[in-house]
């Protein structure tokens, strides 16, 4: 390994430890941003509208795989995209990290796998919050492995979607962008419903193919409760990975263009 790649790889780490060890300082504000929603909507639909006895006995535990799914995406595509809008605004901070002893596409890649970080701490405080909160959830620790890996993908995959979001969206804009897009996310990404039971809602079920998190939630539902109808594990894999691939490259080629604009 050459002398630069050396120093690149050591700036790559460095820049990567400063944003972790910032995170670490911010935690109270970084934890209400990532928490307050999904334990809300698990309060409510697992936990208020169960006693309530509006939903099936049971529904407690497919809404709990989708809603970490759901922090580890979402947390990731905010945490990527909101900063990167900052970076990329009048202020110009992202000039920082650009003279930075590492290749431009290397800090792109940084920014993805920070958001990534991110959203899978968030996906992972969901585990100990959710079994509190309900109680009964009776999971197969067998499929746990797979889970963390969809987890895993999934938070990569909401940081690539969140790089691309942020590199392409002008910052004036991107307040409406997410107001357009971020209830579509959430909703069509099966993390309230499994996907396979859409049988009599087919043209839903295929708008929600096309969402990402669907195969997060899938994935994870999945393995955990294999007895309730969910996609193929090779399915949710093969989408998740092909996902990263397309955004990652789509984010990084926007993030050039702005950057060296």
């Amino acid at each position: 390994m050459t002398g630069t790649a050396q120093s690149s790889i050591r700036a790559f780490w460095a820049v990567l430890g400063r944003d972790v060890f910032v995170t670490g300082r911010e935690m109270p504000s970084f934890l209400a941003q990532v928490l307050v929603q999904p334990v809300a909507l698990l309060f409510i639909f697992g936990k208020v509208l169960g006693q309530l006895g509006y939903t099936q006995p049971g529904y407690a535990q497919i809404l709990l795989p989708g809603m970490i799914a759901l922090n580890a995406f979402l947390v990731a595509l905010q945490n990527t995209s909101f900063p990167l809008v900052l970076d990329f605004s009048f202020s110009r901070e992202i000039e920082d990290r650009l003279l930075a002893p590492l290749p431009i596409t290397w800090v792109a890649v940084e920014k993805m796998l920070f958001g990534a970080l991110r959203g899978l701490f968030a996906a992972l405080l969901m585990f100990p919050i959710g079994l509190l909160m309900l109680g009964n959830v009776a999971w197969d620790l067998s499929g746990l492995p797979f889970a963390v890996l969809c987890m895993v993908l999934g938070s990569l995959v909401g940081g690539a979607v969140g790089l691309t979001v942020g590199a392409a969206v002008p910052p004036r804009r991107i307040n409406i962008m997410f107001a357009v897009i971020l209830a579509p996310l959430i909703f069509t990404g099966a993390s309230q419903f499994p996907w396979a039971q859409l049988d009599q809602l087919r043209w839903f079920q295929v708008v929600c193919a096309f969402n990402p998190l669907t195969y997060v939630s899938e994935g994870m539902r999945g393995a955990l409760l294999p007895d309730v109808p969910h996609m193929a594990p090779w399915v949710c894999l093969l989408a998740l990975l092909g996902a990263c691939v397309i955004f990652g490259a789509l984010g990084i080629k926007f993030f050039l263009r702005r950057a060296l604009d």
